[in-house]
């Protein structure tokens, strides 16, 4: 892998160090020989390898490094900060996230509820959940908040802002075609109003406004609809309207071998699909799979930057 990376480092966050993030961080990067700089606590991250090195700043390294995030507030989250900062200083080329406790960050003051939020307040961005893998892909137009304020927040600019994003990564990724399929807010998406309106209302309009401006898209849909065509390679990619609605299937089918994908950020950020399982936390039994997917699309995705960027001239 070292030799796909350009000449700037990779940094991987080891979220929360009572968790697995530091096990399958250094699992994935060892596994995959990848010449990164692991951000997060130091003890943790020898816990699983003693001999990494210790760095000072971000700089290109040959190895795996270890640097310490600044004191003063949790280190996994002053790990966010500094790599986020340094992606967008321009010099690191991506960053890969662990997993984080949004329970115990909570309890210390953190005002977020998760990575996606915190990294879009960081970049100044309005960010898009969305998840990759197993030939699946699926983007949220809503993640972390109750179900209660899914309608209200299910808007007609935020619908049109997912779906160009959801193509954009299709386009990142390489793909020749770009064919969405656009779930329904309600069971069997309204049932032609019966059971709501939201996708006469609004879905449907903004699908049809964005199909003149040149993307394919079908629906507003059935969410099993769209799974099934989904799955069956019909589709690309899904635009779920909710959190569960669309990582529930996805997770039973794909869990473990997922990578968490930030959209509309002005970095490259990707990232676990699970948690911090601390009941299995320090028995050296994480399966670091999803870590390593996290970091082969972050390499992937900078690569296809670092190239955007030297054909521009820029």
């Amino acid at each position: 892998m070292s030799a796909e990376l350009n000449s700037l480092p990779l940094l991987i966050t080891a979220g929360d160090p009572l968790g697995i993030g530091p096990e399958v961080a250094v699992k994935a990067a060892m596994q995959l020989n990848c010449p990164a700089i692991l951000v997060g606590d130091v003890t943790a991250l020898h816990h699983w390898s003693s001999s990494l090195p210790l760095v000072d700043a971000i700089e290109p390294v040959e190895r795996l490094s270890i640097l310490v995030p600044p004191a003063g507030e949790p280190v996994e989250v002053a790990a966010i900060r500094l790599a986020a900062q340094a992606c967008l200083d321009g010099t690191a080329s991506a960053m890969v996230t662990g997993p984080i406790h949004k329970g115990r960050l909570a309890a210390q003051g953190f005002a977020y509820s998760g990575h996606t939020d915190f990294l879009g307040a960081l970049c100044g961005a309005d960010p898009m959940m969305a998840f990759v893998g197993d030939g699946l892909r699926v983007g949220l137009v809503t993640t972390h908040i109750p179900l209660s304020r899914v309608p209200a927040a299910v808007t007609t600019e935020r619908v049109k802002r997912c779906l160009r994003l959801c193509e954009k990564g299709l386009r990142d990724l390489g793909l020749t075609r770009h064919r969405i399929a656009v779930a329904g807010v309600n069971p069997h998406a309204g049932e032609g109003g019966l059971l709501g309106s939201e996708e006469i209302d609004l879905v449907k309009p903004v699908c049809d406004a964005l199909i003149r401006e040149g993307l394919d898209l079908v629906g507003p849909m059935a969410a099993e609809i769209a799974f099934t065509q989904l799955r069956k390679g019909q589709v690309d990619m899904l635009l779920a309207m909710y959190h569960d609605q669309g990582l529930a299937p996805l997770k039973i089918v794909a869990f473990g071998r997922l990578v968490n994908w930030s959209l509309g950020l002005p970095i490259i950020r990707t990232s676990v699909d699970h948690g911090t399982a601390d009941d299995i936390a320090g028995q050296g039994i994480a399966d670091p799979a999803s870590m390593v997917a996290a970091i082969q699309l972050a390499v992937r995705l900078a690569a296809v930057s670092s190239k955007t960027t030297a054909s521009q001239g820029g």
